[in-house]
């Protein structure tokens, strides 16, 4: 299942001017495409064997543009991805890879259980990697004028990667966003990440478990993972909890929180580290402490709800017992969270784009509005708060 890429978001990093206008006839676009390879010094061969045959391809546009399976809860999404099935599975894959996955945490510094997670979500352990022809995805998205900073970069990194023989224009096919394998990197951090983990001196993210594992790990090392070091955990609260203390922009040390009254709820808490309280349902669904290592995996996937099931999954696989649920406030609906954003904007709050996905714009504004108010500061927004604003 492909929700957005592991390094979709990492290519948002500066990246040189572009030479190809985005928009307009795709023709055109792709002569300006391959003149930009030509000044990067491939050669013409490799560019016209690469671009031969390419196409738009709207049902890309259209998978870029309808990703509504963010506006879920934390509780919906995460019970919808977290199965039996595939908590089984997990542990059968640590057992099979076990010496791939000491490799990769002694390499790297990366636990078993995140790797585990995220090749369970990207591709079901390998199974779905995506039919979208993945030359015809990439061009098309550095064609489209929404990010064409991302994608025109990966479409060189593609040229590269087929000069060297580790790509077919015509048969590589991945994810909508150009990812490919199974832990799904676009080609630039294939190129810059990719290891060779099963030493037959290439790079295969899609036949290649080893390949795929490390290489995984190695882009997370890259985007700061902290060796040894958690990156969740369940927690209770007190009831005098001061909930406006809560988010991930209040991180503060570990032993502050165990003073407040934090308690795990499994294990005992990290101490040494800097942790923020989250709430992903507010005061009265399920607490977490979120460690520095839990930031990390935003450069994985920008959506919260996402990045919070898949750092909760990761610990499951290694061992933890499921959430406390509670029983949260019901989410607002699409619409009412659109209203939602819509007076919070007025107010002069920058909640981004009215989309009814509570990201974390949306909920810091909340939470600001929830202290003006005089209600629970727990950046969950309830009909209460919707009304009273």
């Amino acid at each position: 299942m492909r929700f957005a890429p592991f390094a979709l978001l990492v290519a948002l990093l500066a990246t040189p001017a572009l030479a190809a206008p985005c928009g307009g006839d795709f023709a055109g676009f792709v002569a300006a495409m391959k003149d930009e390879a030509r000044a990067a010094g491939m050669a013409d061969a490799d560019i016209d064997s690469f671009f031969r045959g390419v196409r738009q391809d709207n049902r890309v546009l259209k998978a870029d543009r309808s990703q509504g399976v963010f506006r879920k809860t934390f509780l919906e999404f995460s019970q919808s991805l977290i199965s039996k099935n595939r908590i089984s599975n997990g542990a059968a894959n640590a057992e099979r890879y076990a010496e791939v996955f000491e490799r990769a945490a002694s390499d790297y510094g990366v636990s078993r259980g995140i790797l585990l997670a995220f090749w369970a979500f990207e591709t079901d352990f390998g199974a779905v990697q995506g039919d979208f022809n993945t030359r015809n995805a990439l061009v098309t998205l550095a064609n489209d004028c929404r990010r064409p900073e991302l994608f025109q970069p990966q479409v060189l990194a593609a040229i590269k990667l087929h000069a060297q023989g580790s790509f077919d224009p015509d048969t590589t096919t991945g994810a909508w966003a150009g990812e490919i394998g199974m832990v799904q990197m676009l080609p630039k951090d294939i190129l810059e990440r990719g290891v060779d983990g099963d030493g037959d001196g290439r790079i295969s993210l899609k036949t290649s478990v080893p390949d795929a594992i490390l290489s995984g790990a190695h882009m997370l090392e890259s985007l700061g993972w902290r060796a040894n070091e958690p990156w969740l955990q369940e927690v209770t609260l007190p009831e005098s909890f001061d909930w406006a203390l809560t988010g991930l922009d209040h991180a503060r040390p570990v032993q502050d929180w165990a003073g407040m009254g934090v308690v795990a709820r499994q294990g005992a808490l990290a101490s040494g580290l800097a942790a923020a309280v989250l709430l992903p349902q507010g005061r009265k669904g399920p607490a977490f402490l979120a460690y520095p290592n839990f930031n990390v995996l935003f450069e994985w996937n920008k959506s919260s709800v996402y990045v919070t099931t898949a750092a909760y999954f990761a610990t499951r696989l290694e061992g933890a017992k499921a959430y406390n649920a509670g029983n949260p406030d019901p989410a607002l609906s699409l619409e009412q969270m659109k209203a939602l954003q819509q007076k919070l904007a007025a107010r002069g709050h920058d909640v981004g784009k009215i989309d009814g996905i509570l990201g974390a714009a949306t909920r810091a504004a909340v939470q600001k509005e929830q202290t003006r108010l005089g209600l629970p500061a727990d950046a969950w927004p309830t009909p209460e708060l919707l009304n009273a604003l």
